[in-house]
């Protein structure tokens, strides 16, 4: 006979101030299996866990249902509140009554209503509830990082100083991301490569990490504290054990016409290059698409030229295959493409660039070696122009984004600043729509852009910039001042919004990872779980997971270093009890839960049947390996047959719930 106690939650005012707990307490009193019903204004205080611990053993209940919120933020709580009880935490059921009532809607009787209702489900679904025991499985004390910016070495620092062996895995030649191409970053003006240098060198000689840059991830199985890893090291035509870096084959090649990536086109390198002198690790890549050798077999000059013998033109891309604990998703951010803003003429006029452009062109290891010059004739500008929120905070978002990129205010000023300091003679103007500066001295660094340099912020957007007769004609308008501006310029600069790396989205598939409608990875929770994928196992860091600066991306790269290390110290880890299971009676191994498992839990044998007349039937069946199945469910809907189910969830529970819900 079923002794069910429900507990339905105040939560305060949460959902209280909507729904009359008091109400939905005594009507799910009556219903059948029902023995105990009470409201409690904090359900998950430690008084209310010992109500419902002293009610189990008064009551000698055989399931509880909790009314209160989601299940996402307590069901671990009331899990062992129900288990130091004496009873098996997954007899316990949790109605969302706050997320999915109270907090949308405004009627109280209509919230009243649905929180009966589901309550009611709740109880039909416990009822059918049966006891279930969690498994454990190893982990493996190893960590994976996708991406080698900044965010990827720290938290790669971090894990490996704590003991733990580390691979960043990084698509380009070259560890560094996107910090590797800044002059100084803000609000301290700091040389951005002497802060970054000294944390590659420490990356590439802690013996706990290894990079494997100019690789990247090709497929991921498993689940948490034991992924396997497919990783594909692309094939760079030189050997990495034997290429010295002395850099004489990038001197001597003849191929001189290939855009170089790092400067962002803005000057040519060869066709085999060492992207930036600080380059970590500091080998040689041959660029396959421009190489004469390798799509002509002519030339061969670095070959003969590298006394290392470093040279391999019949290299080919190589595949490994490794076993991870967690895995750290690090693979930040790109400006977003200015080709669909042509009202700022960026593909127009060469004078018109992105701010990572202007950053590029002041770098003492840029184009111009730190001069500050027009890319279209070389002359140094004396007007500039600054456009800030091109491509963020654009409404539905069909040219840009709809998000603030965040860094674009203080880049910014930054530049603006550069500009003043290195050279008095320039006028700068910024356009901006709202100036954005949150963070820790930030207001007083933009306050310093106006007050010391002489920086003109004007309230306004720039409407159309017109290359004519060797300037650049933009017009803008002044909104405090009431007014249309047109200023001749010589440059002008273009603050584009940031979007998540063109990866990130396959990437997620990969791992089963969730991302919202800007590609950018979700977080487990907001506020108590900011840095965890929903995913088990998968960790963010970085711009990744949203636009962020230096500093908070170095923060959140420790924390989530903190939470893979308190993951590979445990020797093994509970696994989830609620797991798909095949009756193989009804299965007719049509395979096609085995194609839907994202996780590969998922095998077929041949197994011996009785059939009519004592006869033995040989039949292929469905078998699922509970240790790796992750309890998605895709199986079960998949399944013609109805053979598939999972425990805690079956298709009867369900039922239950919808027919309590229905009637």
């Amino acid at each position: 006979m079923q002794r069910i106690g429900v507990f339905v939650c105040w939560c305060g005012s949460n959902i209280a101030a909507t729904v009359d707990v008091e109400r939905v307490a005594q009507t799910l009193a009556m219903e059948p299996g029902v023995v105990f019903s009470t409201d409690y204004q904090y359900m998950c205080s430690q008084a209310g866990q010992e109500l419902i611990q002293n009610a189990i053993r008064e009551q000698r209940l055989t399931g509880v249902v909790i009314c209160s919120c989601s299940p996402r933020m307590h069901e671990a709580t009331f899990r062992k509140t129900v288990e130091k009880a004496g009873l098996n935490p997954y007899l316990l059921e949790i109605a969302n009554i706050r997320e999915q009532c109270s907090w949308i809607h405004k009627d109280r009787e209509a919230a009243t209503q649905k929180a009966i209702i589901l309550g009611r489900a709740a109880i039909a679904k416990v009822q059918l509830n049966t006891p279930l025991t969690a498994g454990q499985s190893p982990v493996t004390k190893r960590a994976l990082v996708i991406g080698g910016g900044i965010a990827g070495i720290q938290t790669a620092l971090d894990i490996a100083d704590a003991g733990f062996p580390v691979d960043i895995v990084e698509k380009k030649p070259t560890i560094g991301g996107k910090m590797t191409q800044l002059d100084k970053t803000f609000p301290t003006l700091d040389c951005a490569a002497c802060i970054l240098t000294p944390k590659m060198v420490d990356a590439a000689q802690n013996e706990n990490i290894e990079i494997l840059s100019y690789a990247q991830v090709e497929k991921v199985q498993g689940f948490v504290g034991s992924f396997t890893v497919t990783i594909r090291k692309k094939a760079r035509y030189v050997d990495e054990t034997k290429c010295t870096g002395c850099g004489l084959c990038t001197e001597k090649c003849p191929q001189k016409k290939v855009p170089n990536e790092f400067n962002l086109g803005l000057d040519t390198r060869r066709a085999i290059y060492i992207p930036f002198a600080q380059a970590v690790p500091k080998v040689a890549t041959i660029d396959p698409d421009y190489c004469s050798m390798l799509k002509s077999g002519k030339c061969g000059v670095c070959s003969r030229v590298c006394t290392a013998g470093a040279i391999n033109y019949q290299q080919q891309d190589t595949l490994l295959q490794r076993e991870y604990g967690a895995i750290v998703v690090a693979t930040g951010f790109n400006p977003i493409s200015l080709e669909k803003f042509d009202e700022f003429a960026y593909s127009q006029s060469l004078d018109v660039v992105s701010s990572l452009e202007f950053e590029r062109l002041m770098n003492a290891a840029g184009p111009t070696g730190g001069t500050l010059l027009r890319p279209s004739d070389g002359t140094h500008p004396h007007t500039l122009v600054f456009v800030q929120c091109v491509g963020s905070r654009c409404d539905g978002g069909e040219k840009g984004k709809p998000y603030c990129s965040k860094i674009c205010c203080m880049y910014t000023a930054k530049h603006a600043m550069l500009c003043r300091e290195k050279y008095p003679d320039t006028e700068v103007y910024v356009f901006y729509i709202d100036v954005r500066t949150p963070g820790k001295n930030f207001d007083e660094f933009y306050r310093r852009a106006v007050e010391e340099y002489g920086v003109h912020y004007i309230k306004g957007m720039v409407g159309k910039v017109t290359p004519q007769d060797g300037k650049l004609k933009v017009q803008a308008s002044d909104l405090l001042g009431g007014q249309q501006l047109h200023i001749d310029a010589d440059m002008v600069v273009l603050a584009a919004a940031i979007e998540p790396d063109e990866s990130a989205r396959s990437l997620a598939t990969m791992l089963t990872a969730s991302m919202d409608t800007n590609d950018f990875f979700t977080e487990a929770h907001p506020k108590l779980r900011p840095v965890e994928s929903p995913t088990a196992g998968i960790f963010l860091s970085g711009a990744c997971q949203g636009p962020k600066d230096i500093p908070e991306t170095v923060a959140q790269a420790g924390a989530a270093a903190a939470k893979v290390i308190g993951l590979l110290s445990r020797s093994h880890l509970t696994c989830n009890p609620c797991v798909a299971r095949s009756d193989e009676a009804m299965c007719n191994g049509c395979s096609a839960c085995e194609k839907v498992c994202p996780y590969g839990a998922i095998t077929y044998v041949d197994k011996d049947f009785r059939g009519p007349n004592r006869t033995t039937l040989r039949r292929r069946v469905a078998q699922v390996n509970p240790a790796v199945c992750q309890g998605c469910g895709a199986c079960t809907v998949a399944c013609p047959s109805g053979a598939m189910d999972l425990q805690g969830f079956s298709n009867a529970q369900i039922l239950a719930e919808v027919d309590a819900i229905c009637k």
